[in-house]
């Protein structure tokens, strides 16, 4: 598939449930909005999505299809193993699952989950102090921001479990150190909202570092209590936002709920 003209070309609507019909839809937006966004990378990074019901089965990306092509037909339903359920002429990226299947076999509320390699995320996961609170953004993302430590391309199993420890019960953003960073979500609005956030941050403080380090403006400590206590009394976010999120879509990437 060359030019990606098998994507989504035949339609799924109304051969699966309501409820999954509806979770390729919201999926495949985000697909859309990282790559609207300019944070994909080819065909590589993942987004993906539980399935609701009782099994334990996710949507992810056909591997070749790029980001800014995804369609809610094409996403591919696979088991916590990676094995794929259904008929679909596409294949996957069995190591970028190893992943998410941690954050999605551990964390209840990851119903979503999107990990990005975008240049100012991968740049202050290779900085020594990881996230500085130089911003009102990285103010709001800190609080629930934690750190894994970089172990190679993630094709080992074992590491599922660090990452999972590291990432904690209650953190919904996380920095891959030499990497780049991953935000889940119950929505796809509040996994979009906080990855938004956090790429932001990112973007902010390595144009602040252009300056230099002994440049910059580290924000008063008081304010950043302030901004961590109205952060999580606020939560995750996204459900104001991300109804335009879509209308934007319809505007500048229509198709991607076919």
């Amino acid at each position: 598939m060359a030019d990606g003209s098998m994507a989504g070309s035949v339609s799924l609507k109304g051969k699966v449930s309501e409820e999954e019909w509806r979770a390729r839809v919201e999926l495949a937006a985000l697909y859309r909005l990282a790559a609207l966004y300019g944070w994909d990378d080819m065909i590589y990074t993942h987004i993906s999505a539980r399935v609701p019901g009782p099994e334990h089965h996710f949507l992810i990306n056909p591997y070749g299809v790029w980001f800014d092509e995804m369609t809610a037909s094409a996403l591919v339903k696979i088991d916590t193993d990676g094995n794929i359920l259904d008929e679909t002429p596409y294949h996957i990226n069995a190591a970028g699952f190893t992943i998410h299947s941690a954050v999605h076999m551990n964390r209840e509320d990851a119903h979503y989950v999107m990990h990005l390699h975008t240049d100012q995320g991968a740049a202050v996961a290779a900085q020594k102090e990881g996230l500085l609170p130089l911003t009102q953004h990285s103010l709001i993302v800190l609080p629930r921001l934690t750190y894994h430590d970089y172990e190679g391309v993630a094709v080992n199993l074992d590491e599922r479990e660090r990452l999972v420890n590291d990432l904690g019960p209650t953190s919904n953003l996380m920095i891959l150190r030499n990497h780049g960073t991953l935000a889940l979500g119950q929505t796809a609005g509040e996994c979009w909202n906080g990855m938004f956030y956090l790429e932001r941050a990112c973007k902010m403080q390595v144009m602040a570092l252009s300056a230099g380090r002994e440049n910059v403006l580290l924000s008063p400590v008081p304010a950043r209590r302030e901004a961590s206590n109205l952060a999580r009394r606020a939560g995750p976010g996204g459900s104001l936002a991300w109804p335009g999120a879509l209308r934007k879509l319809e505007r500048e990437s229509p198709g991607y709920d076919a």
